[in-house]
């Protein structure tokens, strides 16, 4: 087995990996992903104990047992570049050798649930409403830099190429599907279902107007208005489809969940963000120990 090249695999001099500060031994198999460090102590607080906790940079982590299993929260910060480092440095923990650094014989597949807030494109998916991802348009452009084989729905990319004119000097949208296994298990009556649009930024990417003048002024309209096969486009964020991607691409399940705090359409913004959050966070906690 070829050695991975100290270059590659950086390792800090505990022997933790360089960016998340961890060893393999400090993370459980399901683990989920907040953005704000903030809300990492929002989902522990309801566990029966936390064996480990670290931080570095915005990457904060904490393991222990909720009723009985045990389970790992990592905050990934903003963005696709992020999401690049948190999974690839998460499957080298499980994947990855670090006293040989060579790839492990036998793979480890890792579960991962996106707890996150978005905004609604749709109208009639109001704030104050959970969303499931079944499907992510990348437009950011991260997961172009890995071969992505069968990973992708060209099908879909096709039509929202087509569909919103797409200028390809941006680079060519990707799209995964979230894990069918972790869709059925977390599908509920309460759980809207569509397809989630991940961008690179936060202003420009997502059609956000302050001093510079946009690349394409109708492109939000257009993606209001993308469906494929009866799902629509209903949120903007700038995690998943980054998430679903790698995951799919080094063997791990992956399956996005986010509190509506905005609607676009309508022009609200939930009144109490935080209790839509906190909803979001139980019915994932209950539903993962399943």
């Amino acid at each position: 087995m070829e050695k991975i090249k100290d270059s590659e695999l950086i390792l800090n001099p505990d022997g933790s990996v360089y960016h998340l500060n961890l060893k393999p031994e400090n993370i459980a198999n399901d683990i989920i992903f907040v953005g704000d460090q903030d809300r990492v102590e929002s989902i522990t607080k309801y566990f029966d104990s936390v064996e480990f906790s670290t931080q570095k940079r915005e990457f904060k982590t904490q393991t222990g047992i909720y009723k009985g299993k045990r389970l790992t929260v990592i905050s990934t910060g903003i963005g696709p570049d992020n999401i690049d480092i948190v999974l690839n440095e998460l499957d080298a923990l499980v994947n990855i050798d670090f006293t040989t650094k060579t790839v492990k014989p036998e793979l480890t597949s890792l579960n991962i649930v996106r707890v996150g807030t978005s905004g609604s494109l749709q109208a009639a998916i109001l704030v104050d409403s959970l969303l499931m991802s079944a499907f992510a348009i990348g437009t950011d452009n991260m997961l172009r830099s890995y071969d992505l084989q069968n990973a992708s729905n060209q099908s879909i990319e096709k039509a929202f190429v087509n569909h919103t004119n797409w200028d390809l000097n941006k680079g060519l949208p990707y799209v995964v599907a979230a894990d069918n296994d972790l869709v059925k298990k977390f599908k509920a009556d309460t759980v809207f279902e569509g397809i989630t649009v991940t961008a690179g930024g936060f202003y420009g990417a997502q059609g956000r107007v302050l001093r510079l003048k946009l690349n394409d002024e109708l492109l939000n309209n257009k993606i209001d208005s993308f469906e494929f096969d009866g799902l629509k486009a209903t949120n903007l964020e700038m995690e998943t489809a980054a998430i679903y991607g790698l995951s799919k691409l080094l063997g791990h399940k992956a399956l996005s969940l986010n509190a509506i705090v905005a609607n676009r359409k309508n022009g609200t913004f939930s009144t109490n963000p935080n209790q839509i959050i906190d909803h979001l966070i139980q019915f994932t906690l209950n539903t993962i120990i399943r």
